[in-house]
């Protein structure tokens, strides 16, 4: 579950940009979330088939495939056409879980889901680290049983505020990152480890140029290769891995580089 979050959440920031409520977002956040959990392999990502129970609730979803599949279009029209951040965030933590319209896992794809109008409008994250699950369940079960939202409302203002205190700590704790590398932290990544598993030298200008020239527009091309000679001269097996790279990728590249001394 843990690496699961962890591969969602690096699709909502990775790809920020191109991120809403469409079914594409939704259904890759599901598969995502869902990943080795489902005794359907196939079921992650795709909408539900088959009836559902709630644990613990008399409330029946629906249970016929084409009106899941139908609401569930009718839903991320909803929710596209609210323009508050926080009016969608908050929508998607109640109408996803109450829809279910996957097998499982919908109310940690919903709680995921409510993170994408905030990321995109580069406001803080929304976490439930520390949030008591009762008054999560509470909150959900008044949303299926009585169609009341005031307690998940209740729960959804106070871990905003929460995650809000979070990361302004964290945020202030931590040194400015350098725009320009931010910019380009993924193409940055690619070719490192483009270039350590090519075998290409440190010190091979030329063979370094040419795999950033392949992937970079020409007025990127200087700042890029800055950014990637400096990425090579400062690697060492403590953070190679944010490349993908392994150790004994690494030692062999640093062969090399003592053959070419």
């Amino acid at each position: 579950m843990i690496l699961n979050h962890k591969a969602a959440i690096e699709m909502l920031v990775d790809e920020a940009q191109a991120i809403g409520f469409n079914r594409y977002t939704l259904q890759n956040l599901h598969a995502l979330l869902s990943d080795n959990l489902l005794p359907d392999s196939g079921a992650g990502g795709r909408l539900r088939q088959m009836d559902v129970a709630i644990s613990g609730s008399v409330y029946q979803p629906l249970a016929i495939p084409q009106r899941i599949s139908e609401h569930f279009d009718t839903l991320l029209a909803k929710a596209s056409a609210i323009t508050d951040p926080f009016e969608q965030a908050f929508f998607a933590m109640v109408q996803l879980p109450y829809l279910q319209p996957f097998d499982d896992v919908n109310k940690r794809t919903s709680r995921l889901a409510a993170n994408i109008p905030l990321i995109r409008e580069n406001l803080a994250p929304l976490s439930f680290v520390d949030v008591p699950e009762a008054l999560y369940i509470e909150g959900t079960l008044g949303v299926y049983e009585r169609n009341r939202v005031e307690l998940l409302r209740d729960v959804f203002v106070w871990a905003y505020e929460r995650s809000c205190r979070r990361y302004t700590v964290l945020r202030d704790s931590l040194p400015a990152p350098d725009p320009l590398r931010l910019q380009h932290r993924e193409l940055l990544h690619a070719l490192v480890a483009d270039i350590i598993q090519g075998g290409v030298r440190r010190n091979d200008v030329a063979g370094i140029q040419a795999r950033v020239a392949a992937l970079v527009d020409p007025e990127d091309m200087g700042d890029v290769l800055a950014l990637t000679v400096n990425e090579l001269n400062q690697l060492h097996e403590g953070n190679i891995a944010r490349y993908r790279v392994r150790p004994s990728q690494f030692r062999g590249w640093l062969a090399l580089q003592a053959e070419a001394q």
